[in-house]
């Protein structure tokens, strides 16, 4: 399974930004999705995360600003990032919790870049 995260990039605070992640190679089933983000000189955080149910946890820090949603049929998962502030600039990874037969693993994407500056 690989991880391709896309959307990153610079925008003023107060703008929105949509990052994706999509899940290709042999796939058999995908429970959670997951995005982190790491700001330098930090550890890496959890943001938000949604089940193949859709049931979402986001965030305290961003809760009402950041939305996780996701299409299963396509693998791929997205964060709506709303009223982004300076402190949002990091990192952001997307992880997959992928489960088959054999077993479960976390499988993890190389990250997108998000700067918020003016």
């Amino acid at each position: 399974v690989q991880l391709q995260a896309s959307g990153g990039g610079l925008v003023q605070p107060g703008g929105s930004l949509r990052l994706s992640c999509a899940a290709t190679g042999t796939i058999f089933r995908i429970n959670a999705m997951s995005w982190y983000r790491q700001a330098p000189g930090e550890q890496r955080v959890l943001v938000a995360t949604i089940t193949s149910s859709n049931t979402t946890a986001i965030a305290a820090s961003v809760k009402g600003r950041f939305t996780i949603s996701r299409d299963n049929a396509e693998n791929t998962a997205y964060l709506q990032m709303n009223s982004l502030r300076p402190e949002d600039t990091a990192r952001y990874y997307c992880s997959a919790h992928h489960v088959t037969l054999d077993g479960q693993k976390d499988y993890w994407g190389k990250g997108t870049l998000v700067t918020v500056s003016s």
